[in-house]
């Protein structure tokens, strides 16, 4: 990234336009999103299922959606699949309400310093969280075992969950759902972070909840690397660097688990 390029507080561009989204929109872009998400998810394994499962020509919708959910290379194609799906949604959502979705995505570069730094914060919520799992003899990655087990490339599975999952995951959540809850906190009533720290908390739990494979203590630690995201989003100005943050802890934790399953 440009080691000249100083990011832009958000506040000041927020306070320059009125809300893309109205409190009513901004709720039923909130939950219309969420559903998106595990429909976009469903989407893709039916999708995938149909052209990577063997004798789905007479197979019911139930069949695909068990067989497909645990298949390595259905997963990793319908993680591919939910990626188009939701951030072309996200985008046409921005555009049909006469938004510019670079802008309100916040897709611009940011400072290299405050990249070093926000890396710096990651890897020690990592050494962290990875000694409390060893303390309490946590397998986090338990689910992956079937999907490594039957994908047809590892490095499918690899790039499509260290990689694109970040991507529109980041869109969703850091993304426009940060800004649209965000800005309905830009009056002059409310502290300039006030916006910030509602959409980071509101943000992060539904973050960390949607990930239904993981138990109470992972979806805990979720919730910290989801406020970690987050504060790299307000500092940086720019969704790019919690994407990039989001590849780093999603690649340490595959590598950590190609090394174990070897």
């Amino acid at each position: 990234m440009p080691k000249n390029v100083t990011a832009l507080p958000d506040i000041a561009t927020s306070s320059e336009r009125p809300p893309l989204f109205s409190r009513v929109g901004t709720f039923m872009l909130t939950v219309g999103m969420v559903l998106a998400f595990f429909i976009s998810q469903l989407v893709g394994v039916y999708i995938a299922g149909k052209l990577v499962l063997p004798a789905t020509k007479n197979a019911s919708m139930g069949d695909i959606f068990f067989f497909g959910s645990n298949d390595g290379t259905v997963v990793s194609l319908s993680i591919l699949i939910g990626c188009v799906l939701l951030m072309t949604t996200s985008v046409l959502i921005i555009r049909i309400k006469g938004g510019e979705w670079r802008q309100y995505l916040a897709l611009k570069p940011f400072s290299f310093t405050v990249g070093m730094g926000m890396l710096g914060l990651l890897l020690i919520f990592m050494i962290v969280s990875q000694a409390l799992t060893y303390m309490l003899d946590m397998t986090p990655l338990v689910f992956v075992d079937p999907l490594y087990q039957s994908v047809s490339s590892v490095w499918l599975l690899v790039f499509a969950m260290v990689v694109v999952a970040p991507i529109y995951e980041e869109v969703i959540f850091r993304g426009i759902l940060w800004s649209a809850i965000k800005e309905q906190f830009t009056a002059p009533s409310y502290s300039v972070q006030h916006g910030a720290i509602v959409a980071s908390i509101v943000t992060s739990l539904i973050f960390a909840t949607i990930h239904v494979q993981y138990g109470i203590y992972e979806i805990s630690t979720i919730v910290v690397l989801a406020f970690i995201f987050c504060y790299a989003r307000i500092k940086s100005g720019s969704l790019l660097l919690p994407i990039v943050l989001h590849i780093v802890n999603n690649g340490a934790a595959m590598w950590q688990y190609l090394a174990q399953a070897a």
